[in-house]
């Protein structure tokens, strides 16, 4: 498994390293070809709306999502809101519906916000999915998921159960309080501490630092200060766990991280020793991500696939996906496993993504 993932991994940075980089970093983010100009040459016209701007994670996601669309004779929107809330979000889809685009993909900042616009453009025929962070079943016709959300939330808490040496205080670093990805993964995981295995860990607060790097820094800081016998801290946003990182390590707390992180804002932090704050972590490509998401995009437009549970496609060179029914009642397309980061191959990975 791990070779497979590294096989294809490697592959999407060698291709983008040729690829052009699309969008700016705010609410007017790029798209090079206009929807008008997309109809006139009758070409499919395809949106990603990101969380927000200035997001390593988003747009690695956008980077995928442009990068198939464009080699598959589409054209490209890319959308980073100004902020990471549903209100942004609302005046970017907005825009999209007036444009005509035939399809939007949204990694959603509140569940259920979005849902009158986003119904909106569907009664307007756009087809509109979800990648990384779901809408409510209403809002959308299916959602690519990075991992299961059970899986990732096994994965983080035995992480936190070898890390704090099975017993002691820990506590969560999330993005927003409505991220719903954040909340399906902290959810998981308190399913997963009903086992008697975590019976002497005790979760003390779930920290939000709204995916900011100051604000997480901030709360890194506040936690520490509160829970002086505090043993670990797990972050599952790419954000927060490289804010929390940087916070231990220079103050050469004992507190360990684990969470989910990018390697190559994690690589200087990832190691076995004390003088490494983040013993091992895990993720996902988010290149993949978004390249599914693209692939999911078209296919909904081509009527492949209408989001149903059952429905089967190709999505190039990653393969064949199937559309399965989701935990919210609604459908879901899983992109794989987590994972693991660590210090026998962190050094791999850092310069791919």
């Amino acid at each position: 498994m791990k070779k497979k993932v590294l096989s294809v991994l490697l592959c999407v940075a060698m291709a983008a390293t040729l690829a052009v980089g699309c969008g700016g970093k705010d609410s007017g983010s790029s798209d090079s070809k206009s929807s008008d100009t997309s109809k006139e040459s009758g070409k499919k016209t395809y949106a990603i709306v990101t969380k927000s701007a200035g997001n390593p994670y988003n747009e690695k996601e956008a980077e995928g999502f442009q990068k198939v669309i464009e080699a598959e004779g589409g054209e490209c929107i890319v959308k980073h809101p100004e902020a990471a809330t549903a209100d942004a979000q609302v005046s970017v889809i907005q825009s999209l519906i007036s444009q005509g685009v035939d399809s939007i993909a949204i990694a959603g900042n509140d569940e259920n916000a979005l849902q009158a616009s986003l119904e909106e453009a569907m009664d307007a025929g756009i087809k509109v999915s979800c990648l990384d962070s779901k809408t409510n079943p209403d809002s959308r016709q299916t959602f690519v998921n990075q991992a299961g959300n059970k899986e990732i939330g096994q994965a983080l808490m035995d992480a936190v159960l070898d890390i704090t040496g099975g017993e002691g205080q820990w506590a969560i670093l999330s993005a927003t309080s409505q991220a719903t990805n954040q909340n399906a993964w902290i959810d998981a995981m308190k399913e997963v501490m009903k086992d008697d295995k975590y019976s002497k860990l005790e979760l003390v607060e779930v920290a939000y630092g709204d995916d900011e790097p100051q604000k997480s820094t901030d709360q890194t800081q506040a936690l520490l200060s509160k829970y002086p016998d505090l043993k670990a801290i797990c972050a599952p946003t790419t954000v927060g766990i490289n804010a929390a990182a940087k916070v231990l390590q220079d103050e050469k707390s004992s507190v360990k991280l684990t969470g989910l992180g990018l390697p190559s804002e994690m690589a200087e932090y990832i190691g076995d020793d004390d003088s490494h704050s983040c013993p091992y972590m895990f993720l996902w490509n988010p290149s993949d991500v978004g390249s599914l998401s693209a692939y999911t995009s078209m296919a909904l437009v081509d009527g492949t696939i209408t989001g149903k549970s059952g429905d089967k496609f190709t999505a190039g060179d990653m393969g064949d996906y199937e559309v399965v029914d989701a935990d919210d009642g609604g459908t879901e397309i899983i992109l794989g496993a987590p994972f693991k980061f660590d210090s026998s191959n962190i050094d791999e990975w850092k310069d791919v993504y």
